[in-house]
């Protein structure tokens, strides 16, 4: 009876592990992306309901830390540094923590963003910005904690949050007119090292056009002091592809000097085996 009972449990254990009950979340969880300007704004937060109950003054005091929804920390993620109320943030992630009063909110934004709730062990040394923000009045109740990136403008947009009937906007300029700027000397400037040592490497390893090739990882090396032995090496392949052996071993040669200088034994075995096999 204990071998059949034990077979048994061996035959329903894959569809024991198998099983799982799917069940809603009380406070389900909302991702928002927006781009303001030239920079990626991303949010994510949980989103908790009224459901009967009164909001601020209650189920979150005034005056006092709020993990600002539900869950795990609500996280924002700038791609370029943002100004806000004149101090600048720098671009990454950050956790949104707020204490809402009656009349306003402060509004902080922190390095940790690992916490269930509020930090076990909060630190002011974590606190990369912190500010305040106009509470208004709304005439129509928010049922659902709501977020959103509001009021867009190449040059700025508002973090905007809601519940109940509580809203505030918090202002953040973007360097719209810097990013572009930057973009355009860049690319008026031309091809970099590293775009033409790209294009040469595609066209090698594609069995494209290799006197093309040729040209680009030329171009690559001159507009460069200290030649980089990794595009010495594919000089010297594209080289040996081209036939001029004797111009590939003197190549490698150059890049394994490099590749030592760099102790990258990689490219030093690479090299050493290359020029042994284009010297015969």
């Amino acid at each position: 009876m204990k071998k059949i009972l034990i077979a048994f449990a061996i035959l329903l254990a894959p569809f024991a592990s198998e099983a799982q009950i799917k069940t809603p979340q009380a406070s389900p969880k909302a991702y928002i992306k927006q781009t303001v300007g030239l920079t990626d704004v991303e949010v994510t937060y949980s989103r908790p309901g009224a459901r009967g109950r009164a909001v601020f003054g209650n189920l979150v005091p005034f005056g006092k830390l709020w993990r600002t929804g539900a869950n795990e920390n609500t996280i924002i993620n700038f791609s370029d540094d943002v100004v806000i109320d004149g101090k600048t943030l720098k671009k990454g992630k950050y956790s949104i923590y707020t204490i809402p009063k009656i009349e306003s909110w402060e509004i902080i934004f922190y390095l940790s963003t690992d916490n269930w709730g509020l930090p076990e062990n909060w630190s002011d040394a974590y606190v990369a910005l912190r500010t305040t923000v106009k509470e208004e009045a709304l005439p129509t109740p928010v049922e659902t904690f709501t977020i959103g990136i509001n009021g867009l403008d190449p040059n700025f947009a508002y973090l905007e949050m809601a519940w109940e009937n509580s809203h505030v906007a918090l202002k953040f300029e973007v360097p719209t007119a810097k990013v572009a700027t930057a973009s355009i000397e860049k690319t008026l400037a031309g091809p970099t090292s590293n775009d033409y040592y790209a294009a040469a490497q595609y066209l090698f390893s594609s069995n494209g056009n290799i006197e093309t090739a040729r040209t680009y990882v030329d171009k690559s090396l001159d507009m460069v002091t200290d030649k980089p032995y990794y595009i010495l090496r594919l000089k010297s392949i594209i080289q040996a592809k081209q036939g001029d052996k004797k111009g590939a071993v003197e190549t490698a040669k150059a890049s394994l000097a490099a590749a030592e200088t760099a102790n990258n034994q990689d490219y030093v075995k690479m090299n050493k085996d290359s020029i042994a096999e284009w010297s015969r």
